[in-house]
């Protein structure tokens, strides 16, 4: 239970992470709530997945990987409209692959 706890935890603050820029820039709160609730939903993901090699490595694929069907959905507006998913996707799924793998055992 305590490790679930920790992935909780770890995707929670990642969800924050993603989530004041997006109230920042007025995005509606379906998207918010949306990129919220994904980053805790791959806090446990990443944590209990073992696919064989480093933490950052594995939670930057999967994140990634995960991010495919909203960034299919965000490029209606245009390829330039998905680079900030791409980059905090990476930069969050990393976070998460570091620290659960560090914490969340």
């Amino acid at each position: 239970m305590r490790r679930i706890a920790k992935a909780l935890l770890i995707g929670t603050i990642a969800g924050v992470i993603d989530a004041v820029p997006m109230i920042a820039q007025g995005l509606n709160w379906y998207a918010i709530a949306s990129a919220f609730i994904q980053w805790v939903v791959m806090g446990i993901i990443i944590t209990h997945i073992d696919i064989g090699i480093k933490g950052w490595l594995k939670g930057l694929i999967v994140a990634e990987l995960c991010a495919i069907p909203i960034m299919i959905i965000v490029s209606m507006d245009g390829f330039s409209a998905i680079i900030p998913i791409i980059v905090m996707t990476a930069i969050l799924g990393s976070c998460i692959g570091y620290f659960g793998d560090r914490y969340g055992k």
